[in-house]
């Protein structure tokens, strides 16, 4: 999992309430068994057309906003199912942080495995970062998870909240395997141990 720190990029506008997880990734796209690929089926069915052409009305869609890597949700940002598809598919799209009035509690779990900062402002503060990623051009901002600050260079300033494990391994780089690997020597001293009591008990 790459670390997070601080990260400086262009913003995209999803000004929608209750985004739930079959809109961020459909059902039908839950049968692959890896944790990659599934950026290109981000809300796939507001993304495309019934034909399959990409859908012009749709945020992310529109050119200003290609290769952004935060994005601005309104509240309770990936209700629904539990899938943790939902976290795979904005990382593999490319969203480092998403910033929103409130989240889904399971989500907010995942995400913050997946190495997806999930940034928690007030209702009126999203409002005036979607105003301000809707209206001005290459709109950017910077989330700082180790200040836990968001600002831009238009004035905006708002510090939030992150557990202090979740910020550890955020800022590490680690998902539950490295979490686990941290402590592989002890594990290893574990093992042999193990068998070695083992096979003096067979003997």
């Amino acid at each position: 999992m790459q670390p997070f720190r601080t990260l400086t990029a262009l913003a995209a506008p999803l000004d929608r309430a209750n985004v739930d997880t079959d809109q961020i990734i459909p059902k039908q796209f839950l049968k692959r068994i890896e944790r990659t690929g599934y950026g290109e089926f981000l809300f796939f069915d507001w993304r495309r057309t019934a034909s399959g052409d990409p859908n012009p009305e749709f945020e992310l869609n529109d050119p200003r906003y290609k290769g952004a890597q935060i994005l601005i949700a309104g509240k309770n940002f990936a209700c629904g199912s539990s899938r943790e598809h939902a976290a795979w598919a904005l990382s593999d799209f490319g969203f480092r942080a998403v910033i929103a009035p409130t989240f889904a509690d399971i989500f907010f779990s995942n995400a913050g495995k997946n190495g997806i900062v999930l940034v928690r402002l007030s209702e009126e503060q999203v409002a005036q970062l979607l105003h301000n990623a809707k209206t001005l051009p290459n709109y950017q901002l910077t989330v700082s998870l180790e200040a836990q600050t968001v600002t831009d260079s238009h004035g905006f300033h708002a510090t939030f909240e992150v557990d202090p494990f979740r910020k550890f391994c955020l800022l590490e780089g680690l998902d539950d395997i490295g979490l686990t690997l941290r402590h592989e020597a002890a594990l290893d001293t574990f093992e042999a141990k193990h068998d070695q009591a083992g096979w003096l008990k067979a003997k």
